[in-house]
């Protein structure tokens, strides 16, 4: 599972990235500050199974924190781009770098910058709409997707009749390299009375709906409304949640950064995602005076939003849910605790559980025993949240 980070340039997506990774990237106030992408892991937050049965896990990937181990972070790939600039689709800026390292990603969070104080190309600017941004980016990556649709329409589509191919699994197959899945494609069409058994029918208007249908589907997106500390943010945001259905995140980049690198160097403790933090060394006036800034942030907002933002786009928009492989003593042969912890999509089965573990045991599974109560389910047991699962094979 991939999520891309994309935005205008200098909307924050570096400092995004830095948050939630603590990688040490390049972040600059000019233009294209990132050119090359920057691959890392951000980390979804939830209760970690282990403290209910007494125990403190010791992840093999990922970390725990709070008081017992509470809260679990499991990683997945975060990558941050270069910024998107008007004309992208054609080939402006770094926008064909930039399209084609966005082809491997599940979803986009898109970062933009709230406080008006920028312009669409990243330059100083008064009163900028941030709106501007986000459909900018929006026609940007419909014209990716209409582009590869156009380029081979006519002959594709008469193809697709005279050989009497499924329309869904064909376009499905064109978009592959975007990770466009067959049920993608019939999802949009569903949705959207064209006729499947004549493509070639479809108007020039109806061709550019679909792929604009298809994009949202594909790439499903949410709004990171960063620098919500800004004078302007909390007009603009008013205004953007007005205008676009998108699930939209009030967020502080700059200030999580401060609070996981404070955290890291142990003169606070915080734990990402909550209300506050507790500072454990001795501060000067000015770093005092920053963390006040940045707890007033959290008394308005309850947090900075970054962690909330990572946890929606897996949990909510991607449809993950966190499984736990568990046996009777809950250690691994080395005496770690719950050392793994899997991100599987929404409606998976113990049997896919399985196959995720290994192959071998996907095709000698048994059953399955249920951690909480020690109970045996079968290879069609729809798995849920946090569960924790021992499987059982021949």
């Amino acid at each position: 599972m991939l999520v891309g980070l994309i935005g205008r340039p200098s909307s924050g997506k570096s400092t995004f990235f830095k948050a939630a990774t603590l990688m040490d990237v390049l972040i600059a106030s000019y233009p294209f500050a990132t050119i090359k992408p920057n691959h890392g892991m951000g980390f979804v937050k939830l209760p970690d199974l282990a403290p209910e049965f007494g125990k403190i896990a010791n992840p093999r990937e990922g970390y725990v924190k709070g008081e017992k181990g509470y809260w679990r972070f499991v990683p997945f790939d975060l990558m941050d781009v270069a910024g998107l600039v008007e004309g992208a689709s054609e080939g402006k800026g770094l926008g064909n770098e930039f399209l084609n390292d966005l082809a491997g990603a599940d979803a986009f969070i898109h970062v933009v910058d709230m406080s008006g104080e920028t312009d669409g190309e990243g330059k100083p600017a008064k009163d900028y709409y941030p709106g501007n941004d986000l459909s900018i980016i929006e026609s940007e990556l419909d014209k990716w997707y209409l582009g590869i649709l156009t380029k081979v329409w006519k002959t594709f589509s008469r193809t697709i009749e005279m050989q009497k191919k499924n329309v869904a699994e064909a376009i499905a197959t064109q978009f592959s390299g975007l990770k466009v899945t067959v049920e993608n494609v019939k999802s949009v069409l569903r949705k959207i009375p064209f006729d499947p058994e004549r493509p070639s029918s479809w108007t020039d208007a109806q061709i550019k709906e679909f792929a604009q249908a298809l994009r949202k589907q594909s790439k499903p997106m949410i709004i990171a409304a960063n620098k919500m500390d800004c004078p302007n943010a909390k007009e603009n945001l008013k205004k953007l949640k007005g205008e676009f259905d998108y699930p939209i995140v009030p967020c502080y980049a700059e200030g999580e950064l401060a609070l996981r690198e404070a955290d890291k160097c142990g003169v606070i403790e915080y734990i990402p995602g909550e209300k506050t933090f507790k500072i454990t060394k001795e501060v000067n006036e000015k770093q005092k005076a920053a963390l006040d800034e940045i707890q007033k942030f959290l008394d308005e907002y309850g947090s900075t939003g970054i962690q909330e933002v990572l946890n929606k786009t897996v949990f909510d928009i991607l449809e993950q849910i966190a499984i736990f492989p568990a046996g009777e003593k809950m250690t691994d042969s080395k005496g770690n605790v719950l050392p793994d912890c899997f991100l599987m999509r929404k409606g998976s089965t113990a049997l896919d559980f399985a196959y995720r573990l290994h192959t071998d045991i996907g095709r000698n599974f048994v059953k399955a025993i249920y951690i909480k109560t020690k109970k045996a389910v079968g290879k069609d047991y729809v798995l849920q949240h946090r569960d924790g699962l021992e499987i059982m094979t021949k």
